[in-house]
């Protein structure tokens, strides 16, 4: 599902650091060697249909390479 991101992301938390992502052979792969580490997170974002939604976010993050691999996980405005 495609979203846009709406503001800075709060309450982000460190879920797991190297060999404690599972995917971590497919970061490499993908996107390159580095010190990923798999986040969370609370943000507004825009959805396809246009409705504004406050979400729980996950992806993975390395220095140099960024943000992949976003994703929705919760609905928190419900």
């Amino acid at each position: 599902m495609k979203f846009e991101v709406l503001g800075p992301i709060k309450d982000i938390e460190v879920m797991a650091t190297g060999s404690g992502i599972r995917v971590l052979s497919h970061l490499r792969k993908a996107y390159g060697r580095g010190r990923w580490r798999k986040l969370k997170g609370i943000a507004t974002v825009r959805l396809p249909n246009g409705t504004l939604r406050k979400v729980e976010l996950h992806w993975y993050e390395a220095h140099g390479i960024g943000k992949r691999d976003m994703k929705i996980k919760h609905y928190l405005d419900e």
